[in-house]
């Protein structure tokens, strides 16, 4: 694909595409064109993240040992989303279900880009905050409902 093809793929992927072009731009040159045969694994449960990916074309399969849930995934999804922004572990196993291609987003690049677009680095930092918000908020109510129907 040409950048500007790039660009305007990773506008249609839900967490990236409020960054704006210009930051898209710098993550459209700097990341890496993968492709995978089906049945190629991308990462394991518990390798060390170097950055995130996101699939282009095709579908994977994530499974994790730890909950033995399955979950198919297909274009435009993020893969590794918190590996943008600090060192982990991966949480499940990524395999191409089909031929596939991903593009992949070192965290070094991911950072620099946010340092030289503060704007987008905000935008970003609140998508985030109000997403980390909703999760605390159903944690909370999870245990009220477990601690209401805790036997007695």
């Amino acid at each position: 694909m040409a950048i500007d093809d790039d660009i305007a793929f990773l506008e249609r992927v839900p967490t990236l595409g409020l960054l704006g072009r210009p930051a898209l731009r710098i993550l459209a040159i700097g990341a890496e064109t993968r492709h995978l045969d089906g049945g190629e694994v991308l990462f394991n449960a518990g390798d060390e993240s170097e950055g995130g990916f996101v699939v282009q074309e095709g579908r994977f399969n994530l499974s994790s040992a730890e909950d033995g849930k399955d979950l198919t995934v297909g274009p435009c999804t993020l893969l590794g989303e918190v590996a943008l922004f600090t060192e982990t572990r991966r949480p499940a196993t990524a395999k191409a279900l089909e031929p596939a291609t991903v593009l992949c987003i070192p965290r070094p690049l991911f950072i620099r880009m946010l340092d030289s677009f503060p704007d987008a680095a905000r935008k970003l930092r609140a998508t985030l905050a109000g997403r980390l918000d909703q999760a605390t908020r159903e944690i909370v109510d999870v245990r009220a409902f477990l601690d209401a129907h805790e036997p007695k």
